[in-house]
C-alpha cells in the first residue's frame, strides 16, 4: 500500500508536535510505503506576510511567494531531523528539488506536473506542501491551504492508494465542532457533497484539493493529528475502504 501523508500548520506548530508526527509516521511506515507533505509551523505564514506588508502596502507577488515559501522549507526540515533522531530514514525536498512544475500565476500557482523521478524509495521523502516552481525557475505558492492540493496532486503523481490529511479535528463534521456542539463526524462523504461544503466555506479541505482528487480518483483521510488511530472521513467517490 502507497500512502500520502499531509500534516498541516497546527499539527506541526511546535517541536513536541514535529516528534508526535514523527512517531505518526514512523508506525504508519511500518505497514505502507508514505511520502509525507507538510505545511509551514503553525502560524508562520501569517508572520511572514505581516513582515512583507510593513516593507509595503503592495509587496511584488514573485518576492512575496519567495519568503512565504520559507515557512515549508524550514518544517520539512525539521521534521526530516526528528524521522531521522528516531531511527528512520528520511530525507527533506523542497519543490525545486522534486520539480513540482506549476504555471507563473503567483500567490495562487497551479500544478501542471510533478518529476516523481525525482522522489526516493529508499527513504521517506518529506516535501513541502504549498510551494511550486515555474518553468524558468522561479518559486510559486499555491495559495492559502495549497499544501492540500499539493498533497493530493503528489499522491495522484505516486498512484497512492491515499491521500491522509492529518489535522487538529479528526474528520469532517456536519458542522463546526467548535461552533455547533452536537455537530457529529462522517465516516464517509463523496466528492461532491465535500466540494459543496468547501465552496460553502468548510475550512477542513481546500476546494481545489477535492476537486483534483476527484478527478484523478484520489481517496482522501482527514484524520485528527492527535487521535492517529481513528482512520478519520473518507472523502470518495464510494464508500469500501
Amino acid at each position: 500500500m502507497k500512502i500520502v501523508m499531509k500534516f498541516g500548520g497546527t499539527s506541526v506548530a511546535d517541536i513536541e508536535k514535529i516528534k508526535n508526527v514523527a512517531n505518526i509516521i514512523a508506525k504508519q511506515s511500518k505497514t505502507a510505503d508514505v511520502a509525507v507533505v507538510v505545511s509551514a509551523m503553525g502560524k508562520t505564514t501569517n508572520a511572514l506576510t505581516a513582515l512583507a506588508h510593513q516593507i509595503t502596502d503592495k509587496p511584488n507577488l514573485r518576492e512575496l511567494d519567495a519568503l512565504l515559501s520559507t515557512g515549508e522549507n524550514t518544517s520539512v526540515a525539521l521534521l526530516a531531523l526528528a524521522l531521522n533522531s528516531i531511527g528512520v530514514p528520511a530525507k527533506s525536498f523542497n519543490a525545486m528539488q522534486l520539480g513540482i512544475i506549476t504555471n507563473d500565476n503567483f500567490g495562487d500557482a497551479e500544478i501542471m506536473h510533478i518529476n516523481t523521478w525525482g522522489i526516493p524509495y529508499e527513504v521517506i521523502p518529506v516535501i513541502t506542501g504549498f510551494q511550486g516552481i515555474t518553468e524558468h525557475g522561479d518559486i510559486t505558492t499555491l495559495g492559502r491551504e495549497g499544501s492540500d492540493t499539493s498533497a493530493v496532486a503528489i499522491a495522484a503523481a505516486l498512484c497512492a492508494d491515499y491521500c491522509d490529511i492529518y489535522t487538529d479535528v479528526d474528520g469532517v463534521y456536519t458542522a463546526d465542532p467548535n461552533v455547533v456542539k452536537d455537530a457529529k463526524k462522517l465516516d464517509f462523504i463523496s466528492y461532491d457533497d465535500m466540494l459543496k461544503m468547501a465552496n460553502n466555506g468548510a475550512k477542513v479541505l481546500h476546494p481545489h484539493s477535492v476537486s483534483t482528487a476527484q478527478k484523478y480518483n484520489i481517496p482522501i483521510r482527514v484524520r485528527g493529528t492527535f487521535t492517529p488511530n481513528d482512520l478519520g472521513t473518507l472523502v470518495a467517490a464510494s464508500k469500501q475502504r
